[in-house]
């Protein structure tokens, strides 16, 4: 993919999950590995191992899994010695759930995949509210979370979503790390329709 001429920075690499790869990422371990080269970049299977908590074989093992599906790649310009460096092949993964609707094992995995990036969100919210009062003013008001009520039909919820979506790709693509005080901040972008708790 070519670089953004505005922003002169690379476009996001994406992929649209197929299933074979939704099924191979439904896995604690490698949904990390995904997330850790992604944030983080290219790594080896033992720095992924030391970051990660875990050890070096259980990471290579899900590394290599995670290569045959093209979610990751070897890093070869990286390569030195024995030791083999990993990035992944993309910056976004998506899918729509009705991709799986003929696919009973892939439904189930990208239903897990959610239901796990809600837990992340959770653990990120409780990781924030540790440590927000260390932060500057500036920064406590500037994260959080908010909602709104709407009506809406699935043709304009989608419409939203994609609007959305274009505003955080616009910030992304003109985010600096060198900025004053910049960190890196991550935004999740939830919509579900209301429904009613069953007793």
């Amino acid at each position: 993919m070519g670089n953004d001429e505005s922003a002169g920075r690379q476009a996001p690499r994406q992929v649209r999950l197929d299933p074979r790869q939704v099924r191979v990422l439904a896995h604690p371990l490698r949904l990390r590995l995904l997330g850790a080269l992604r944030v983080d970049g290219p790594a080896t299977a033992t720095g992924l191992a030391e970051g990660l908590g875990t050890n070096t074989g259980a990471t290579s093992y899900h590394l290599r899994q995670l290569a045959e599906a093209g979610l990751v790649v070897e890093a070869h310009d990286l390569a030195g010695g024995r030791q083999r460096w990993w990035r992944a092949a993309h910056d976004i993964s998506s899918w729509e759930p009705s991709d799986f609707d003929d696919d009973p094992d892939a439904r189930a995995a990208a239903e897990w995949i959610q239901a796990e990036q809600v837990r992340l969100v959770v653990e990120h919210s409780d990781r924030w509210f540790a440590v927000q009062q260390d932060f500057p003013p500036a920064w406590r008001d500037a994260a959080g979370m908010s909602d709104a009520l709407l009506h809406l039909g699935p043709e304009r919820l989608q419409a939203m979503e994609a609007e959305l979506w274009e505003v955080l790709m616009r910030y992304r693509d003109q985010s600096r790390p060198d900025e004053a005080g910049a960190r890196p901040v991550q935004v999740f972008l939830v919509a579900y329709p209301m429904i009613e708790p069953t007793r």
